[in-house]
């Protein structure tokens, strides 16, 4: 029976190869299944039985509705064209520098992804706004797409992310699915802000990291980064006084959403509806809150929201199959029984979870992957805020790994003709191999991501 689990698996693995929709390949292959298990005996049917309750607690769960707010804020602030002026004045700022424009990309897109939390839309602005600007000033087309790409994922880590929200949510189901596993009938819980707090040090340790490699990079290689003629800018004072301008508003409105959730002020659905409140109103200051601007966001919204909706009752669905089959019994058995114990079960799941980011978008993952490893993951006495940062980092850089990362394909789907494939290559090899540092770094010391959460409980 439980190797039936296993060929339920691997037939949605394949049938996702094949580009069938995600969330009808996982709800349509467990269903066909269920009719084959119950044909031979294998599968009861009284697990189904579960599938009504869960669904009611997809639709009655407040957490998700910060999903669609964040969508909408990210959404609105992308068409209001703020990433525009914060990179013209950013490269203002720091062009004068060797390697400044690189700089500046870095930290608009740790802005555009604490603003926007979509991986995408940061790496196609930032590839439209910045990439024709760095080839024409001499900038290596290597570096120039590694740090677009590089930049773009960080909506993955930094919070408010939508990753974070979503691995929120089903850490908490597996984190209590784990403790009553255990004779725990009273069980901890953990929230999104959790994960937003944990997520902060690690999210700034990469920023930095960004930072210091575009310096390194610059000196050794100046011919590959140069600095922007000081004729080409205006005066100091008019400097700063854009800077204040295009940078106050959008940090003023992060510094809200976060500070409400980690002061304990508003929850993460009520900070995202300040967010989402708060980018209309950036938008109507910078004369871009029109019919056609709030159309096209509504609809971006409600494409995401249905998605990530769908995908979530299919992976129900799946679950529950999955567990009625044994396949919960069977990981839990692969995982405890691996050589090197805890380590190497950590290292085998984020192994797993890295290939899949190959073929699978974060949410699916999120959804069909953490409720099957979560809880036996959990058992073995792992902090879920550590866990859940791991989790964020590891699919940040399987988004950015050749030859299948997405942000390399948004990337490309932009680029002027004159940057080849190998290029977006060949850059973001020095990014990867500085995530994966960061992920050792938090891996060893896991204070990293859980000091602060501690500090603010």
């Amino acid at each position: 029976m439980e190797w039936m689990a296993f060929y339920l698996f691997a037939a949605v693995f394949v049938l996702l190869l094949f580009g069938y929709p995600v969330a009808f390949t996982l709800a349509g292959t467990a269903l066909l299944f269920t009719f084959i298990g119950e044909a031979t005996g294998t599968f009861d049917p009284a697990f189904l039985e579960a599938l009504p309750n869960r669904l009611y607690g997809i639709i009655t769960n407040q957490v998700l509705i910060a999903v669609p707010l964040f969508v909408f804020m990210g959404v609105m602030l992308e068409r209001s064209k703020i990433a525009e002026k914060l990179l013209e004045t950013m490269t203002r700022l720091f062009g004068p520098l060797r390697g400044g424009m690189g700089i500046s990309v870095t930290l608009v897109g740790m802005l555009l992804a604490a603003s926007t939390g979509i991986v995408g839309a940061t790496v196609v602005t930032m590839g439209l706004l910045s990439l024709p600007t760095m080839l024409k000033r001499g900038y290596d087309p290597e570096i120039s797409t590694g740090v677009i790409c590089a930049s773009g994922t960080l909506g993955q880590i930094i919070p408010p992310s939508i990753v974070l929200v979503l691995l929120g949510d089903v850490l908490s189901s597996a984190y209590q699915q784990a403790q009553l596993d255990m004779g725990i009938f009273s069980p901890e819980t953990i929230s999104v802000g959790d994960l937003f707090v944990g997520a902060v040090i690690p999210g700034l340790l990469l920023v930095c990291m960004y930072i210091i490699y575009m310096a390194f990079m610059a000196f050794i290689k100046p011919e590959a980064m140069p600095a922007i003629p000081k004729e080409a800018h205006a005066s100091t004072n008019h400097i700063m006084e854009d800077v204040l301008l295009s940078l106050l508003p959008p940090l003023i409105l992060i510094v809200v959403v976060l500070g409400s959730i980690i002061g304990g002020l508003a929850t993460p659905t009520e900070a995202a509806a300040i967010g989402a409140v708060g980018a209309m109103v950036l938008a109507a200051a910078k004369k871009q809150l029109n019919r056609e601007n709030l159309t096209e966001v509504v609809r971006s919204t409600t494409r995401v929201t249905s998605m990530v909706f769908m995908i979530l009752i299919g992976a129900s669905l799946f679950s529950l199959v999955f567990r009625g089959f044994g396949g919960d019994e069977l990981v839990q058995e692969l995982l405890t029984d691996l050589p090197g114990g805890v380590f190497t079960a950590v290292f085998v799941v984020m192994l797993v979870m890295f290939l899949l980011g190959f073929v699978l978008d974060f949410i699916e993952i999120i959804f069909v992957v953490i409720p099957i490893v979560g809880p036996v993951l959990l058992a073995m006495d792992i902090d879920p805020v550590w866990l859940g940062i791991m989790i964020a980092i590891n699919l940040q850089t399987s988004f950015l790994t050749p030859p299948f990362g997405f942000a390399l394909f948004y990337l490309r789907g932009v680029a002027p003709d004159t940057i080849k494939t190998t290029h977006i290559y060949k850059g973001v090899i020095p990014f990867i191999i500085i995530q994966i540092i960061a992920m050792a770094l938090i891996a060893y010391w896991p204070q990293l991501a859980t000091w602060l959460p501690m500090k603010l409980v």
